[in-house]
């Protein structure tokens, strides 16, 4: 394996920033149109009387931004109103209503990922009514980007951005190379400045635009609907060293002055633990007043001798302003004028002289957490062991008087909290799933009358004052109920003095598996043991260990679904199947639940009809449908009372089994002289009342339905009539709801629909209007939007079948330049290739929810899935103002186009379908559209890779299917004995009848099943013969001092302890202590619970460090056995000597015994155990730095042979007879065993210095590769060449490639890729590693062969020009060994990186053509390399 391919499968989820800010909507928007008042009318004083008059608890919510490693994400906060809930929720049973808001969850609106980790981020607001904010964003070493939602892309668009590395810079680093943490970002709550610190001690200060201004220049004029974000202008400087300051510890600005004030916290000497005694307040807090006009920053005010404990400055918001100093075991306010403190426990230390501090009623520490204000004198801490703590400023309205600390509910172990307007909180983590919460001030009813009086009056504060009144509280727990907690405070001025009390409730959570500590490669409950080739593959699934603490849990994933069979019936030569509703005249069940009633299944020449009663019987013979065609499309009309069947020559219209008309389709009425012969109709889409048909000459018809006598008749439009265009497909689009989407688009729309989105109507209506739309794309590869029935064109789009990035209206937006006309030579051969890409099939669909945005989905014969977002741009752009975009347009073009879809656009969303197969002009339809398949909704993609895309969050999901091979019909069906399940029927004939298995989450990159263990999980394994999951769990227990202390020393030291300890009430502290098991689970074959087995109980202060399923050879028996291994140290402090054991477990054959595993071996050794593995019947155990290889006699182990390793073993591996292994800190061994010298034998090592994390062999063929992730999140491949002159006679592993993958890969797991056709001649011995990072992300190193290699390299060189990167990331910068200041030479560059190359597939057809002929290959070439690699690498 010279070449390798690496490719993320499963990206990061662990969320390490978070923040909240109005990034797509300003705060005026979001109030105007989160008050259900008129519709606004006038200039935005009109907006805030409506709000007032609308007395709502809930303000404007803004966005939340989350960062994932380098995944960034925007999400829009969804709430569920209550219609008349006005009181605060009494009036509602089982207290899920809070606030009038019945639910709320957490909607995309977009998401990128980065060539880079963002290290820190902070939104840039200037706190006023009608500005957006800006995102911005930190990357190592030194670089910044700022972000601003743009909304003619509806995304984001880099407006600045900001490097300070390279020559020019080189002095800011003084001469380190390393630095403790990556840059930090923060910004003024004014949004005058940001400030960024850099390299330790730079701070680097960047000074906003004045509003109005903005590096583009544009003059655009102020409209409400577009507000303008806030810009970064210019930037400078300050060297912290000449202010006297050699240790930054936190900095932030602070609230309430003219200028932006700077307040760092920084340490003066350092100290460490041994000294505290005697230098323990080193740290100092300084403000700062910058004036960026002049670049300067007198100091106004400093505070010292702080404890050195301090870490983290929280600005307190106005009114009250000032600064919260967070300390480990206490907290310090300090203003210009007042200061005070409160201690948190008994380590807190006071200065000699300081006035008396409060105490905190209990204990508690204070170090690593995460706070958010709740209102301007609440704060909420969310501490490491995941309680919720709420802290009030007391003060009196001048001073601070006191800091009140109370304990709340539990949570999350959390990453990051940040409030999201006035009554929800995010809780970020990386190490369980991030939560939103809806939090409520609860008012006393006596109170109310004031409290909505309160909120008239505000109207006249500044509107800062304003968004702070209506503040909420946020608090976390385990449980989803509203639970209620008594809080008394006395900050308010007002009369509400009395006990507060802050209810909370859990509203949404997102997914996270990380960090993936280890993972096992085991069989589904499911998993069918026939299957071959790829469909094998679905049998496995990963069980990983993630999580931490409480949080800890299995996480069962799986890249494929494999559904629950129900029942399956041989049906060889199907070509389609449908299910239909009936409804009778006395059927009142809500359309929602309703049952189908009959399954219509088409076969090559005749068509069979099965009722779905109690069980499917076959009523063929009695039915009046057509039995003797075969159907091309049957569906519902008229409000689900008729049943249409649409077949060659015909159709039908049934009422139940009656046929109460038919049709046949016979030539247009002009032709009809020249032949009268039937037309046949070759496909159909059907949106009630209408049917449009696409006959084999390319022509279309239109059946429409007459509501009143529930009849059809047949219409061919004349619009086409004339045109000599052919069509390529079609589909209609019903667009429905109270209020449909698409009437927005319209250039008028705006004036009566108020504010971008809907809102439900005041009185509750929900009566359904629905707009009928066709989408036509003919063979040019033009798009048009109809109306139906009429045939007026409302949107058109000239070349949609290369797949732009947005697609705009043609006739509302004339394009501003002619191209220029390239060379006549080039574009032959592109063209060819070019013309023979066809869309074959088009859908579009809006799915439910009342914020949701149709999608329209084309798929192409060579196996593309074009997938587009509408959105609405440029609404409120009278004619006047199009005028001077349009200079040619006369006036009367412009009326032509007020009834177009002028404001309507599609945004392309990248869509990871892995099909490629040329698909034959006319095949059967393969999106089917789900509403409702197991409580998810999207589509279901048949063919030969059948791929299912769900529709979560308004984002999409995709799962491959590959269990039963391709797949050519597919349908829901809802009935007694299938609750919301399916039907589909597979190339091999068969009918399956499956339901999605209900276990598993699909709302995530793959489908997961999380178990919690309230544990920490450390490692897993499987053992296949019973397919039981062996995993190392360690639970915090809470134990007394004196005890722990007894049980960890020597016996003759015990005594002097006791008598030390005694003094005082030190007795009764306690201590939290890890107590290690090896628990056994397994996943119960009917239920899918996950159950316990069997528990092995470790010895107190025994950690397991290994668990492992060995194959050892009985040298008595001469049979060989198959044990569970389980390595363990002893934890007592550094003054014992290290031990460990190593404990040997064999598994009961029969099922009726009383233990799972029985202990026939238990040792101890000198050294901890880390790492065992068998090697050819004997026992690997590397104990300590001493690697020792036994045999095993039935009873005994006796050792063999020995290895000293260097310091302290990370990982084993072995392949035949040789041996991997990881040091800790000296890199990677390679050894070898040899049988009849019986010795272990160095035959290469890596002579530099790595932190090893993970390692692992790497197959190709013949050659074998050396694998290992270092502490730096790189990954590097070795090979071992004796005959090569530089690796020193073989001593020295040689580097095959290096390349940074940006996450600390903890697990490496080796297994063999799929042949795929591309690569049946070749080696099939070839293994990829599939790896799982610390950030929750799995992704695969495989081994490529050298013209592939070359091919995609060229053609990754060309992308990292080739296509616009968001942020201005260089990913071959990101891609670079990182050193991180040590010593080292650089590898070759043998490594293609898929994440660039993705990036490829989703830029237009024409740039497709052009960057494939610049490599010198075609795009069909290119895009078959990527499907046979995704092909040989879907493991699971």
């Amino acid at each position: 394996m010279s070449y390798a391919a690496y490719k993320m499968m499963h990206w990061p989820t662990g969320i390490d920033h978070c923040a909240a800010g109005f990034i797509t909507h300003s705060p005026a928007e979001a109030a105007a149109f989160s008050s259900l008042g008129p519709t606004i009318s006038g200039p935005e004083g009109d907006i805030d009387s409506a709000a007032a008059r609308a007395p709502q608890r809930v303000g404007p919510t803004p966005n939340l931004v989350v960062v994932a490693a380098n995944v960034l994400e925007v999400y829009a906060v969804r709430t569920d109103t209550v219609m008349g809930a006005e009181d605060g929720g009494t009036s509602s049973s089982a207290g899920a209503i809070l606030d009038g808001i019945s639910g709320a969850r957490l909607e995309l609106v977009c998401y990128y990922r980065l060539h880079g980790n963002i290290e820190s981020m902070a939104l840039l607001s200037d706190g006023t009514e009608n500005t957006r904010d800006s995102i911005t964003l930190a990357f190592k070493d030194a670089k910044i980007a700022c972000l601003e939602f743009d909304d003619s892309i509806n995304g984001l668009r880099t407006s600045s951005m900001h490097c300070f590395e390279g020559p020019d810079w080189l002095h800011l680093k003084r001469g380190r190379e390393s630095f403790a943490c990556g840059p930090v970002i923060k910004a003024d709550p004014q949004g005058r400045c940001g400030a960024a610190l850099f390299y330790g001690l730079q701070m680097i200060i960047l000074k906003a635009a004045q509003v109005g201004q903005s590096l583009v220049g544009e003059d655009e004029p102020t409209r409400m609907l577009s507000s303008a974000a806030v810009r970064i202008d210019s930037s400078y400087v300050i060297d912290l060293r000449l202010l006297e300051m050699n240790h930054i510890k936190d900095f932030t600005f602070v609230h309430g002055y003219i200028e932006p004030v700077l307040v760092i916290l920084h340490e003066q000497e350092p100290t460490w633990a041994g000294r505290i005694s005697s230098k323990s307040q080193t740290c100092m807090i300084s403000a700062f007043s910058i004036s960026m006009s002049l670049k300067q920053h007198p100091m106004i005010w400093s505070f010292a001798k702080l404890p050195h404990d301090a870490y983290q400055l929280l600005a307190v918001p106005p009114p009250i302003s000032g600064i919260l100093v967070i300390c480990a075991n206490s907290i310090h306010y300090h203003s210009q004028s007042t200061s005070c403190s409160l201690a948190l426990n008994s380590f807190s230390s006071q200065p000699d002289g300081s006035p008396e501090t409060l105490k905190t009623s209990f204990h508690v520490e204070l170090d690593a957490a995460k706070a958010t204000w709740l209102s301007h004198d609440i704060v909420m801490f969310s501490s490491k062991n995941g309680e919720i703590l709420l802290l009030t400023v007391v003060y009196d309205g001048r001073a601070v008087q006191r800091l009140d600390l109370m304990k709340s509910k539990a949570s999350i172990l959390s990453s990051g909290a940040t409030t999201l307007g006035s009554s929800f909180f995010f809780l970020g983590s990386r190490l369980a799933d991030s939560l939103l919460v809806q939090f409520s001030f609860g008012v006393p009813t006596s109170v109310l009358p004031d409290l909505t009086d309160e909120c008239a009056d505000i109207e006249g504060d500044p509107p800062f004052a304003k968004r702070i009144k209506r503040v909420p509280s946020d608090v976390l727990q385990d449980v989803n109920s509203v639970e209620e907690l008594s809080f008394h405070n006395n900050s308010v001025p007002n009369s509400l003095d009395s006990a507060q009390k802050i209810s909370f409730v859990v509203r949404d959570a997102l997914i996270n598996i990380g960090p993936l500590k280890d993972f096992a490669y085991g069989l589904r409950t499911n998993s069918d043991p026939n299957a071959a080739g790829i469909a094998k593959q679905s049998n496995y699934e990963l069980v990983c260990c993630s999580g931490h603490g409480k949080n800890g849990t299995l996480s069962a994933l799986q890249q494929s679904i494999r559904p629950d069979l129900i029942t399956e019936v041989e049906l060889p030569s199907c070509t389609g199947i449908w299910t239909v509703y009936y409804k009778s005249s006395r059927g009142i069940t809500t359309e929602d639940n309703e049952y189908h009633a009959y399954l219509i299944i088409s076969l090559e020449s005749r068509t069979m009809v099965l009722q779905t009663g109690d069980d499917l019987g076959e009523v063929t013979e009695t039915v009046d449908y057509n039995v003797q065609a075969s159907t091309i499309a049957a569906g519902n009309l008229f409000g689900r009372r008729r049943v249409i069947q649409v077949y060659a020559k015909g159709a039908r219209v049934l009422d139940g089994s009656f046929m109460t008309q038919e049709l046949n389709f016979t030539m247009h009425s002009s032709e009809s002289s020249l032949s009268s012969e039937p037309l046949a109709a070759a496909s159909a889409s059907i949106a009630d009342p209408y049917v449009l048909l696409k006959m084999v000459d390319g022509t279309i018809r239109l059946l429409v339905g007459d509501h009143s006598n529930c009849t059809i008749s047949v219409n061919a439009p004349a619009v086409f009539a004339s045109s000599s265009e052919r069509i390529s497909s079609c589909t209609l689009y019903r667009d429905r709801g109270s209020e449909p989407w698409l009437r927005r688009a319209r250039t008028d729309a705006w004036l009566s629909t108020g504010i971008g989105e809907a809102t439900d109507g005041n009185d509750g209506s929900s009566h359904d209007q629905s707009d009928i739309y066709c989408i036509i794309c003919f063979e040019s590869g033009k798009l048009e939007i109809f109306e139906v029935p009429s045939f007026k064109c409302v949107f058109s789009v000239e070349d949609f079948v290369s797949g732009l990035a947005i697609l705009s209206d043609d006739l509302s937006h004339t394009k501003d330049a002619v191209i220029g006309v390239p060379d006549a030579t080039t574009v032959s051969v592109k063209k060819e290739e070019a013309n023979n890409i066809k869309i074959v099939e088009l859908a579009m669909h809006r799915w439910s929810g009342q914020f949701s945005r149709p999608f329209l989905f084309g798929l192409l014969n060579d196996g593309t899935l074009l997938c587009y977002h509408a959105y609405c741009y440029g609404g409120l752009e009278s004619n006047a103002q199009c005028a001077p975009l349009s200079p040619n347009g006369s006036s009367d073009l412009d009326n032509a186009s007020d009834s177009r879809l002028r404001s309507l656009r599609f945004r392309r969303v990248s869509i990871d379908v892995s099909s490629r197969d040329d698909i034959s002009s006319f095949t059967r339809p393969r999106i089917t559209i789900f509403n409702n398949v197991g409580g998810y909704e999207g589509l279901f993609l048949g063919g030969p890779r059948p791929t299912w895309v769900f529709v979560c969050r308004q984002r999409f999901r995709v799962h491959p299917q590959l269990c039963d091979g391709p797949i050519v019909a597919f349908t829901v069906l809802h009935n007694v004995n299938c609750c919301r399940g399916l039907i589909y029927v597979t190339s091999q004939g068969f009918l399956k009848i499956c339901q999605l298995p209900s276990a598993y989450n699909y709302d995530n990159y793959w489908p997961v099943q999380k178990v919690p263990l309230h544990g920490t999980p450390h490692q897993v394994t499987y053992y296949a013969e019973q397919s039981l999951y062996p995993l190392i769990v360690s639970v915090p227990v809470v134990r007394p001092l004196n005890q722990v202390l007894s049980s960890m020393a020597d016996q003759e030291l015990g005594l002097h302890i006791e008598n030390d300890v005694t003094i005082g009430d030190d007795l009764q502290k306690v201590y939290t202590v890890d107590e290690f098991e090896v628990r056994i689970m397994e996943l119960e074959k009917p239920s899918g619970r996950w159950e316990t087995r069997f528990t092995i109980p470790m010895q107190p202060f025994e950690n397991a460090l290994t668990v492992r399923i060995v194959t050892l050879q009985n040298t008595t028996t001469k049979e060989n056995e198959t044990l569970m291994a389980i390595g363990t140290a002893y934890v007592q402090g550094e003054d014992v000597a290290a031990r460990g054991r190593v404990l040997l477990f064999s598994f009961s054959k029969s099922e009726n015994s009383q233990n799972l595993v029985t202990e026939v071996y238990s040792k101890e050794s000198k050294g901890a155990v880390s790492a065992v593995a068998s090697l050819q019947g004997h026992l690997l155990i590397a104990s300590g730095p001493k690697i020792t290889l036994n045999k095993w006699t039935g009873s005994e182990l006796t050792a063999v042979a020995f290895y000293d390793a260097p310091l302290h073993v990370v990982s084993l591996n072995i392949v035949k007879n040789f041996i991997l292994f990881g040091d800790i800190h000296k890199s990677i061994y390679f050894l070898s065993w040899k049988e009849q010298g019986s010795q272990l034998s160095l035959l290469a090592k890596d002579f530099g210095s790595l932190d090893s994390f993970a390692t692992e062999f790497l197959i190709d063929g013949s050659t074998l590769s050396l694998v290992v992730s270092d502490s730096d999140k790189n990954l590097q491949i070795f090979y071992y060449a004796p005959k090569m002159v530089e690796s020193w006679k073989g001593q020295k592993l040689l580097s095959r490639a290096e390349f940074h993958v940006g996450a600390h890969v903890s697990k490496l797991l080796r297994i063999q890729m799929l042949p795929t056709q591309g690569l049946v001649s070749e080696k099939t011995n070839r293994f990829a590693l599939v790896f799982g990072t610390l950030d929750g992300g799995i992704g695969c190193i495989a081994p490529v062969d050298e013209l592939t290699f070359r091919r995609l390299q060229s053609l990754q060189r060309k992308l990292v020009d080739a296509v616009p990167h968001l942020c201005g990331l260089n990913p071959r910068s990101f891609r670079h060994f990182k050193s991180n200041g040590k010593a080292h030479r650089p590898g070759p560059d043998n490594i293609v990186d898929f994440e660039l190359l993705s990036r490829y597939e989703e830029l237009s057809l024409g740039e497709q053509l052009d960057i494939a002929q610049q490599v010198g290959t075609t795009r069909s070439q290119i895009l078959s390399n990527f499907s046979d690699f995704s092909l040989g690498t879907s493991f699971l």
